[in-house]
């Protein structure tokens, strides 16, 4: 069982930044984040390697969020700057344990932090 504890959300104006956290009790194979709007499906944000740390995002975040990890403390950690009235959702991360064809599955979920971006 893997439990993820994330924090950092908040209320923001356009263009502001913040960082989200997420501990894990435990290291896992891939670390994701991602986020779920108002009436829309949950979508993937980022995610990154613990092992070689190699990253990915969708392209609505490229260059405005950062993925990054602290191996010491299992936490990984999303920089978001430059944050748009369309970033607003809750964010969540998850943790996969396996990698199926390069495909993550993603088995343990956070809680969920709230991000709002007023314009």
């Amino acid at each position: 069982q893997v439990q993820l504890v994330e924090s950092g959300g908040g209320l923001v104006q356009a263009g502001d930044s913040l960082r989200l956290s997420c501990a894990a009790s435990v290291r896992t194979d891939v670390m994701g984040w991602f986020r779920q709007a108002p009436g829309k499906e949950r979508e993937f944000v980022a995610a990154i390697a613990w092992t070689g740390g190699s990253t990915s995002y969708a392209d609505s975040v490229k260059g405005r969020f950062t993925i990054s990890r602290d191996n010491a403390k299992n936490t990984v950690y999303l920089q978001m700057n430059n944050l748009k009235p369309e970033d607003t959702a809750v964010y969540y991360c998850a943790a996969a344990l396996v990698v199926v064809a390069r495909v993550p599955k993603y088995d343990y979920w956070g809680q969920g932090t709230q991000v709002t971006v007023s314009s």
